[in-house]
């Protein structure tokens, strides 16, 4: 069956990482891949900077930044409506920092509520050590706000705890916590654990509720950003 994964989630919380990790994995299995880039938020930190890793993988990118392909924001809409016609094995949508963002989504409405049950998922991706995602209220309140404009409901989150160039297994840990209560408090599964393999492997070592942990997924890294940019910046 044909799948489709949307990703959103706060500034910085790893989403574009995530896209392009989970779209080389697909394509290393020989699966059509198409992932679609709907960040219009950061251009600083975007899916096109990498491009070549994209090609090198065959994975197909749809993009108002990647010239290649001569996607330009006026025929934008076309392209993504590529993804809903085109004969895809998985399509993945990376989708802009915050609500505002998620507004991109909700002119494909109609074609994601045409889709078969279990076709879609809508994950929340969250780091627990950016702004307005620190406690279970923060994550829901931001969650509620996406969900409004893209008119789409999470169905699941992703715990990507990170601190990036510090990064450590104490990161997802605490993340695990966080999005366990979280998790309590909605009914929403924790659906992926995410991060540096050497990180995943020893949080997983602590044998704690798979539950709240889902199919855990060591990550490449794709995606450069300094600890200045991160703190200081907000990127």
């Amino acid at each position: 069956m044909k799948k489709f994964i949307v990703l959103i989630g706060n500034y910085g919380s790893g989403k574009t990482e995530i896209a392009i990790n989970l779209a080389v994995k697909s394509a290393d299995k020989g699966l059509n891949t198409l992932v679609i880039d709907l960040d219009k938020v950061n251009d600083y930190f975007r899916m096109s900077d990498r491009v070549d890793v994209l090609s090198e993988k065959k994975v197909n990118l749809v993009s108002p930044t990647f010239a290649g392909q001569g996607v330009t924001p006026s025929n934008m809409s076309a392209a993504v409506a590529s993804a809903f016609a085109g004969d895809w094995d998985l399509c993945i949508f990376d989708v802009g920092g915050d609500a505002a963002g998620a507004m991109s989504l909700g002119r494909y409405y109609t074609d994601f509520m045409a889709l078969e049950p279990g076709q879609l998922e809508v994950y929340d991706i969250v780091n627990v050590f950016r702004p307005m995602s620190e406690s279970p209220e923060k994550i829901l309140k931001l969650k509620d706000e996406m969900e409004s404009f893209a008119r789409l409901k999470v169905t699941g989150f992703v715990n990507n705890s990170n601190l990036l160039n510090y990064a450590s297994a104490d990161d997802i840990r605490q993340g695990y916590e966080v999005l366990k209560a979280t998790s309590e408090l909605t009914g929403i599964p924790v659906k992926h654990t995410t991060g540096r393999s050497c990180f995943v492997e020893e949080f997983l070592k602590d044998g704690r509720d798979e539950k709240y942990i889902g199919e855990p997924i060591g990550l490449e890294t794709y995606m450069h950003r300094s600890w200045e940019a991160f703190t200081k910046l907000g990127l």
